[in-house]
């Protein structure tokens, strides 16, 4: 099979595209032929040299993909069940979704809903994943129709959480440093669309205005600070990024006198039905959703390396496509 390969040689990172055999890791592993990944920015992270998110010298990359189950002993998924295949250790420290073939647990398996394509699937990956649990956090705390901020606002999870709240009735301000794509953000729904630094007012204070109802924070750092020292009374944002950076320096004013909730979103580890409501979610929603209009580019292994540089520099809109057979 045809698959990406990223290996650490002398502090030195190479990718190559290569043949390779696919593997299982254990007997019980299942077999699934991969017809679309996408491309995340956890994968960036994994083909830096520097990174501290990968655990192998030498691995197929990719923390996602859908595609068909060839072989497996498993009976919820027997041969030829559409599924998803992401989290855990998948392309982190074992062979990932950059190939034609991957191996995975029982418990890195989703079915997917009839209502999904695996090609949607795909656009929306582990970073639509990220948004629509990020949406269901934010509702399963209380939020209702009105301002929505959300952050990082073209990046995978942020253009997506854009659409999603737009299409649930939301009046979404999507927050990006990239003024030129205010118009594509207009697209997906965004009623406006604001600078990083217009997010709170007040600055000599520990309180901004009371201005969002519920918020999507992609960024971490200060944004994610800012936030929530401007959500209003009860509002809670949930918060999956930290492009800005892994420190949160705020106070607890926002937390005692405001009662506000940070609410932390994490798909890699998720529980097994979290991740199928979160699925059937997205397939609930896909009717209401021009996945097309979340693509950034759609591409095959050999512009992997170019896509994860782009990815690192911060320079796409929405969501990066693989598909790893030629022709396909």
């Amino acid at each position: 099979m045809r698959a990406f390969e990223i290996s650490l040689v002398d502090t030195v990172v190479h990718t190559r595209v290569c043949e390779l055999e696919p593997a299982p890791a254990a007997p019980e592993d299942i077999l699934v032929r991969v017809e679309h990944s996408g491309v995340n920015f956890k994968d960036a992270m994994v083909a830096d040299a520097t990174s501290r998110v990968r655990r192998s010298a030498r691995l197929i990359g990719g923390v996602d993909a859908a595609g068909v189950v060839l072989e497996s002993t498993h009976e919820r998924f027997p041969a030829g069940t559409r599924v998803a295949v992401h989290g855990g250790d998948l392309g982190v420290a074992r062979d990932g979704g950059f190939a034609e073939l991957v191996y995975a647990p029982a418990r890195l398996l989703s079915v997917l809903p009839e209502a999904l394509s695996t090609r949607q699937a795909m656009i929306a990956g582990t970073a639509g994943l990220s948004a629509m649990a990020s949406v269901l956090a934010l509702e399963d705390h209380g939020l209702e129709p009105g301002p929505v901020l959300v952050t990082g606002a073209t990046g995978g999870v942020g253009s997506f959480a854009v659409a999603l709240l737009s299409a649930r009735g939301h009046s979404v301000s999507a927050s990006t440093g990239t003024a030129q794509a205010a118009d594509w953000l207009g697209g997906l729904g965004a009623a406006e669309v604001i600078g990083r630094h217009d997010i709170a007012d007040r600055p000599e204070r520990v309180l901004a205005s009371e201005r969002w109802g519920g918020a999507i924070d992609c960024v971490g750092g200060d944004t994610l600070a800012q936030v929530i020292r401007s959500l209003r009374y009860g509002a809670a944002v949930a918060a999956s990024g930290l492009v800005a950076g892994a420190d949160l320096t705020t106070t607890v004013y926002p937390f005692i006198t405001r009662a506000v909730a940070l609410l932390g979103i994490d798909v890699v580890d998720m529980r097994a039905e979290d991740r199928d409501r979160t699925w059937l979610a997205l397939g609930a929603s896909s009717a209401r959703l021009d996945f097309e209009t979340l693509l950034d580019r759609e591409i095959g292994l050999d512009g992997l390396s170019d896509a994860l540089e782009d990815i690192r520099r911060g320079a796409t809109r929405g969501r990066i496509l693989v598909t790893p057979a030629p022709g396909a």
